[in-house]
C-alpha cells in the first residue's frame, strides 16, 4: 500500500471516528481492504446499531454518503474506493442481493419469462449485474427512472 492510500485511509478513519463522537456514539472501527471494495467496519454495541443502520439501511446509506462527499473534497478524483458497514449489516445485505438475484435466475430458467426484481440503488444494481455474468443463459438490464430504477432478468433466448 502506497503513502498516498494510506494518507486516505486515515482521512476517511478520522472523518468516520469524528462525526460518530459528535453524534454520541461509542463504537470502534476497523478497516479491511477487500479486492475491489474496502471496508470500514463499525463495531457498536447492539443497542446503538440500529439507529446507525436505520430502516432498511437509510441511516448508514446517508451516512456513507455524507462521509464520501467529505472524502472527494479533500480527495478529488481518487481511485480509493471503500464502503462502511455496521456490525456487518452491509456484508449480510449483499450476499442476501446475491441469493435473491440467483432465485430469479433460476425463476427465469424455469419459467423462461423475463422477471423484474424491486427497486435497488445502483449498487445494489451493480451486484445484481455481476453476480448473474455467471449465468450464459441470462441476461439483466436496468431499467426506469430514479428510485424506482430496477432490474429485469430475462433468459437470452427473448433477447
Amino acid at each position: 500500500m502506497d503513502s498516498e492510500t494510506k494518507q486516505q485511509i486515515e482521512f476517511a478513519e478520522n472523518t468516520i471516528k469524528d462525526l460518530l463522537a459528535r453524534m454520541g456514539f461509542l463504537c470502534s472501527l476497523e478497516f479491511q481492504e477487500g479486492g475491489e471494495d474496502n471496508w470500514f467496519i463499525i463495531k457498536t454495541p447492539g443497542t446503538e446499531a440500529p439507529l446507525l443502520i436505520g430502516d432498511g439501511g437509510k441511516h448508514l446509506f446517508s451516512f456513507t454518503y455524507l462521509i464520501k462527499r467529505i472524502y472527494e473534497q479533500k480527495f478529488p478524483g481518487s481511485k480509493f474506493r471503500f464502503l462502511i458497514d455496521v456490525n456487518d449489516y452491509n456484508k449480510k445485505r449483499i450476499e442476501e442481493i446475491k441469493d435473491m438475484a440467483r432465485m430469479h435466475a433460476q425463476r427465469v430458467r424455469y419459467f423462461k419469462k423475463e422477471v423484474e426484481m424491486r427497486p435497488m440503488n445502483a449498487y445494489d444494481r451493480r451486484i445484481v449485474h455481476s453476480v448473474l455474468q455467471e449465468y450464459p443463459d441470462i441476461s439483466t438490464q436496468s431499467t426506469g427512472e430514479g428510485p424506482d430504477r430496477r432490474v429485469v432478468v430475462k433468459p437470452l433466448d427473448l433477447v
